[in-house]
């Protein structure tokens, strides 16, 4: 996570927080919200895998760390991509 002053932003990409239920994500202007409910993969890992996010192009989301791809959509409007894990089950 890349801190500047006054808060700026000096990444396009960052985790923000991390809470029990998820993790915001601030892509430029946008927070993005990740629920663990939604997104399995990130729910037992460590928190620096979570931190170390790459954004290989504009709509794309890279953990490469936990070798997770999301689409921007998918966060935005996760009812449009049903998810098919093996976590949890």
């Amino acid at each position: 996570m890349t801190f500047a002053a006054l808060g700026t932003s000096t990444s396009p990409v960052e985790v923000t927080n991390i809470s029990q239920y998820g993790f915001w994500v601030l892509l430029g202007d946008e927070e993005l919200f990740l629920p663990f409910s939604e997104f399995p993969w990130f729910r037992d890992v460590a928190v620096a895998k979570i931190l170390r996010i790459e954004l290989p192009s504009p709509n794309h989301l890279y953990w490469p760390e936990l070798d997770v791809d999301l689409a921007v959509e998918s966060i935005r409007h996760p009812e449009q991509f049903p998810l098919v894990s093996q976590v949890g089950a």
